[in-house]
């Protein structure tokens, strides 16, 4: 027999070579065809006595990725088909699809013969879950090899016995902690944690792995003899009881019970080890069918998985533009932002121009980059000819001249009209006519911006957050005249240095910081209410978020919000800011002189490390407080929840945004909304358009305008739509391009 994705060699010792190579993708992944191939090869592999076993490996630079998410979303779009005609049916069928995977790894493991698998590199989901039901598994030594169950992390949980192999190869402690976090493994901590059996040199990785099977493997897993006894002892023994209480308690703590994935790990581990083996996978298949029909995991699904692997392809690039190969890209201002910059291009092999005022600044710069890698090196995360390499391509330098042959130029000098309009005209003076000019303004309008141009087509914002080594979203903002290329380059550099591209039009504010305004706003209201600043802090995590609202306004520094405000008030007038947010900053600022966490002190108190930082004590002078039994704390967390998600729909409705995908993706991205929820727009289509303009207008009346529902979504709750619907961006013939 032929097989499309695999091939199966046998060599003279009877032992055969599985070798895992999908036609036409990057990557392996599991579909319904390869999971056909892969049952007729145990079913070969069992019934042939010419073969004594198998090792499977892949025939790309990366193991597998796991399954395919269309398998899941096929499963998820025919529940929800059938679900209305016959709702136990569909949840039958639902169970059953669900143990396909589950059904055919327990097929491999018990089929008489020993497996072995070799893993050459990336090892996620599904096929570390194979790799798991293997007698066998030798990993090669590389930094390439990488395993994880990282399912939790959007919305679902490893369903084809991840939950039990994992827990009966390494002590439950360490189970959980892989399980309930999505974390990646090396094989060095693989092996330490007896997921894997050998690391072998990248040349030796397969016959490393035969020799396992010439050298007697037993083609029964260690569950499956007499007398197994788990790593680490029983549930039900002085570790368990020293184990379950606290990570129940802790899995409380990190995730306030929004995550029904995470908590339906625990329950598998904690049932599934009481139980034989084949009586804990059923239990598994039914905690996984329930969690396929939750709105979270659906959520999650589409927006941490598809949409955010679809605009990391590219999705929002316009079609027909050639694909820019960067050799040489310049940034302009050697400070936080711009050094940041620089060291995330020169980390993706991109040579760099690194310009300031003086070539000791922009050598400060260049240091940047340098402290930044030193770190990586001091943690193994990267070797010292890493490092060199890495600095090397930065060149630091005060001359406009040496920009000469860069096709991108990024603008990150002070925020200043001024001093932006004199780096733009100095950097257009040498560049090549095909080179496209960005700016990383966080508060000018791109299209003012363009003004200063002598090619405004060329001209486009490509908007960082910080910092910009650990932050993944980058806003792509449309001047009014900015063409195809420059928006397709900017789209190209972005996926260069592993981001994630959305593509806005031009506002004040753009997407991310109007919506973030809007969540620190809604703080500075509930403090202003006497809302004691601790509940308000709660409430937020409570509600989802990572980090509280004034630690937030912390981090980004009180005094930029002041200056944010004062701007505000002079390009809108006295009613575009609440007077009492107003005069609450001006407090902190300019009475007590709190910045944030840039000078030890704002909202909370920075004590030198170790100790950790606290709400400031002052904070309840300020303001009356309220007894805390007299605050609605769930009402805090709708209000934190539902300012942002409004804020996002009229973003929507202004056509600054014009895919959900980029809202959703972006609101999780950038500062973290709620990702159990999918997402800003998301969080609005689980709860539905009319429910949620019904909570929208309570809030309206007890807490004011803010909370008034634009007729967009006035619009979509009469006539039942969804953001996904009302905007549907797989739709035929839709442009992809924002503007």
């Amino acid at each position: 027999m032929s097989y499309t994705n695999f091939a199966l060699d046998t060599d003279a010792d009877g032992i055969a070579l599985v070798t895992w190579d999908m036609p036409g993708r990057s990557m392996n992944v599991f579909t319904e065809e390869a999971m056909r191939e892969l049952n007729a090869i145990v079913d070969k592999v069992a019934g042939d006595a010419a073969i004594k076993g198998a090792v499977i490996t892949s025939g790309k630079d990366t193991f597998s990725g796991g399954a395919d998410i269309s398998l899941l979303q096929k499963m998820l779009t025919t529940f929800a088909a059938e679900k209305g005609k016959d709702a136990e049916k569909a949840t039958k069928a639902l169970f059953d699809n669900a143990g396909m995977m589950t059904g055919l790894f327990r097929k491999l493991e018990t089929c008489g013969k020993p497996w072995v698998s070799a893993i050459n590199g990336t090892c996620m989901g599904g096929a570390f879950e194979l790799s798991l039901a293997c007698h066998g598994r030798v990993a090669a030594d590389s930094d390439k090899v990488k395993m994880a169950l990282p399912e939790v992390k959007i919305g679902i949980f490893p369903g084809a016995g991840g939950t039990q192999r994992v827990p009966r190869l390494t002590d439950q402690q360490q189970a959980l902690q892989m399980l309930t976090s999505g974390q990646t493994l090396s094989p060095q901590k693989a092996k330490s944690m007896g997921l894997i059996h050998e690391i072998a040199e990248p040349a030796r990785l397969v016959e490393t792995a035969k020799a396992m099977i010439r050298n007697g493997l037993k083609p029964v897993a260690p569950w499956d003899e007499k007398g197994f006894k788990l790593p680490g002892g029983q549930i039900y023994s002085p570790a368990g009881f020293n184990l379950w209480p606290p990570a129940i308690a802790i899995l409380r703590r990190e995730t306030y019970g929004n995550y029904p994935a995470a908590a339906a790990i625990l329950k598998c581990v904690y049932e599934g080890l009481l139980v034989p083996f084949d009586t804990a996978l059923r239990i598994e298949q039914r905690y996984f069918t329930e969690i396929m029909q939750t709105r979270e995991a659906a959520a999650m699904i589409r927006s941490l998985f598809v949409s955010l692997q679809e605009l990391n392809k590219g999705a929002r690039r316009p079609a027909g533009v050639p694909e820019t190969k960067f050799k040489k890209i310049g940034i302009l201002g050697a400070g936080f932002m711009g050094a940041g910059i620089a060291y995330v291009t020169a980390k993706a092999g991109i040579p760099v121009v690194l310009l300031d005022r003086d070539l000791e600044s922009a050598a400060k710069g260049k240091a940047h980059s340098d402290s930044l890698v030193s770190d990586q090196v001091k943690k193994g995360r990267a070797k010292p000819e890493d490092k060199d390499k890495l600095l090397s391509l930065i060149t630091p330098t005060a001359d406009y001249a040496d920009l000469a042959g860069c096709d991108l130029v990024v603008e990150a000098v002070f925020e200043d009209s001024g001093v932006k309009k004199s780096a733009t005209e100095q950097a257009e003076a040498v560049l090549k006519p095909s080179a496209i000019f960005a700016s990383n303004t966080s508060t000018i309008p791109i299209s003012s911006l363009a003004k200063n141009s002598a090619r405004p087509k060329n001209f486009i914002g490509i908007h960082f957050f910080s910092p910009v080594d650990k932050m993944m979203l980058v806003e792509i903002i449309l001047g009014k005249k900015t063409g195809d290329k420059a928006l397709a380059t900017a789209i190209d550099f972005v996926r260069a240095i592993k981001k994630t591209p959305i593509v806005v039009n031009d506002t004040r504010g753009f997407y991310v910081n109007r919506c973030v305004l809007r969540y620190m706003s809604e703080a500075y209201k509930m403090l202003i209410e006497g809302v004691p600043a601790p509940i308000i802090e709660n409430a937020a995590k409570a509600a989802g978020m990572p980090v509280g609202p004034l630690a937030l306004t912390d981090e980004t520094a009180i005094d930029l919000a002041q200056k944010i405000m004062k701007q505000t008030i002079r390009d809108l007038g006295d009613k575009a800011v609440d007077p009492k947010q107003m005069a609450l900053i001006n407090t902190m600022v300019d009475d007590h002189g709190r910045f944030g966490r840039k000078n030890g002190k704002g909202f909370y108190d920075y004590p030198a490390k170790p100790a950790k930082k606290k709400l400031w004590p002052g904070l309840k002078e300020l303001y009356p407080q309220l007894a805390p039994e007299k605050v609605d704390y769930e009402e805090l967390q709708q209000r934190l929840l539902v300012t942002i998600a409004l804020e996002a729909a009229r973003v929507m409705e202004e056509g600054i945004v014009t895919d959900p995908r980029e809202a959703d993706v972006g609101s999780i991205l950038a500062f973290g909304f709620a990702p159990y929820t999918g997402g800003a727009l998301s969080y609005i289509d689980g709860i539905g358009a009319k429910a949620f303009v019904k909570i929208a207008r309570n809030l309206q009346k007890k807490y004011g305008a803010e909370f008034k529902a634009p007729k967009l979504l006035l619009d979509m709750a009469e006539k039942g739509e969804s953001f996904y619907q009302r905007f549907d961006p797989y739709a035929k013939g839709e442009t992809r391009k924002a503007a």
